[in-house]
């Protein structure tokens, strides 16, 4: 046992088994990348770093019993924020016809999500997702030994992992999203096609959260 911590290599593998589970968070960083480079997308990276550390305190801390004993919380925060991922998708969308439409780069470049602000975005898409406190409690937890006496320790070394995990995949992520934009530079229609794609998946996200339940 280490640290309190039962099993930490299936730990890791169900992590990194997670982390590559594709979602608004990862999906937001690698559009921002492709479209304003490689700082854009790290901007980005480190709002979700923040909103997952600030959702694992919350679910060590109980905030997940709250959630899981107030459906009214939950729902205001379900409901939030599969409302912004729904305009961020069809903030995408309008920029992706208008492309298609317009012939005009500059348009899909400046329109389809907010360069001025990712780590404010990328925090609150991360944070407007209730379920994700009660995954963090539910998933770590099977991990941490009962009898251990430090298990904020515990929790604080499987949150760590987390973010490795996570760094790297982003970091991923990022880079291959700025290659992708530099072959679909000069491809209008495509890279239109490509970006009403993400758009759509937004609006798939907002409507999984929306239609989420506590159980």
């Amino acid at each position: 046992m280490f640290y309190g911590i039962t099993d930490i290599t299936t730990f890791i593998l169900g992590t990194i088994f997670i982390v590559l589970l594709p979602g608004p968070n990862s999906l937001y960083v690698m559009t921002i990348a492709s479209r304003w480079g490689i700082a854009t997308g790290y901007r980005g990276a480190f709002g979700i770093f923040l909103g997952d550390t600030i959702l694992m305190i919350l679910s060590a801390t109980g905030v997940a019993s709250l959630l899981q004993t107030t459906p009214a919380l939950f729902a205001v925060f379900k409901y939030v924020g599969a409302a912004y991922l729904a305009w961020l998708g069809v903030g995408l969308l309008r920029a992706a016809f208008s492309t298609w439409r317009d012939n005009d780069m500059t348009e899909l470049s400046t329109a389809s999500v907010d360069d001025t602000r990712p780590f404010r975005t990328a925090l609150v898409i991360s944070l407007m997702n209730p379920k994700a406190i009660l995954f963090f409690i539910s998933f770590f937890i099977q991990f941490v030994s009962p009898g251990y006496a430090y298990p904020a320790l515990s929790f604080m070394i499987l949150g760590l992992i987390v973010q490795i995990c996570s760094a790297l995949y982003l970091t991923i992520l990022i880079f291959g999203g700025t290659h992708l934009a530099q072959q679909l530079r000069r491809r209008r229609r495509l890279s239109a096609a490509a970006t009403g794609g993400v758009g759509g998946l937004f609006i798939g996200f907002g409507a999984k959260l929306a239609n989420a339940t506590l159980g």
